[in-house]
């Protein structure tokens, strides 16, 4: 059976009690059918993996008592995920790939054709959490709230270097040789691109690096994921 985790943004140490709010209360008694005395794993995004104890779990909470660490803290290189939000369900699933694959932090963005105008922050930051609990990662990425685009731009810190996946770049798959590791983060558009005068400004600014993600063009959720691997592969915590 597959180990239960969970993510409780509370201080961890050995022998720490640690509340359970109602729904993790829930989630492990009536759902997993845990019972006191029961073991689970927790993490709080700041002091890795710990062993616990269930003490007490129902509809109004719970409790559990914490044991000795499984993982040391593994925290993610310095990557960002900059995308435009699309259908509700791509949109869950850029978040949750995002978390898996190793982004400090995920941010929403609207374009000329963004087609969502506002988005549920709390609703995909939980989705963030439930990639963590899953994937065995000790680290949560923050999901920011919906910004424009062009208001993120015009404050960015020029150190931080963006690679952005043009479609209109459609051809061999590129690599990332030259490029050097560091703080970085990866822009995604909506469906339908990027409009001209968005173009024209991404294409003028000294620290965006446009990069081919093969011959195909790809949906916005499947070139979120692309363009991850990439990263990671040359420049993240993939590389040898």
């Amino acid at each position: 059976m597959a180990r239960i985790r969970l993510f409780i943004d509370h201080p961890m140490a050995q022998g720490q009690a640690v509340p359970l709010d109602a729904a993790q209360a829930h989630y492990l008694s009536g759902v997993m059918r845990q019972k006191p005395g029961d073991d689970v794993m927790v993490f709080n995004g700041r002091d890795g993996e710990w062993s616990a104890r269930i003490d007490q779990a129902g509809k109004r909470g719970g409790s559990l008592t914490i044991g000795q660490q499984t993982a040391p803290q593994r925290d993610p290189p310095d990557l960002w995920l900059l995308f435009a939000p699309i259908k509700k369900a791509r949109t869950d699933f850029i978040v949750e790939k995002a978390a898996e694959l190793g982004c400090a932090r995920i941010l929403p963005v609207q374009s000329d054709f963004t087609n969502s105008e506002r988005i549920r922050q709390d609703r995909l930051q939980a989705h963030a959490v439930e990639a963590a609990e899953q994937c065995g990662g000790t680290f949560v990425p923050a999901v920011a709230d919906l910004q424009p685009l062009s208001r993120l731009l015009a404050g960015w810190d020029p150190a931080r270097q963006i690679l952005w996946a043009d479609e209109a770049m459609a051809g061999p798959a590129q690599t990332l040789a030259g490029l050097l590791p560091g703080a970085w983060a990866i822009l995604i558009g909506p469906e339908g691109g990027f409009s001209e005068s968005e173009r024209v400004i991404l294409r003028g600014l000294p620290f965006v690096h446009p990069v081919s993600l093969g011959p195909r063009i790809l949906r916005a959720d499947t070139a979120a994921v692309a363009a991850i691997a990439l990263w990671q592969a040359a420049l993240g915590d993939w590389r040898g």
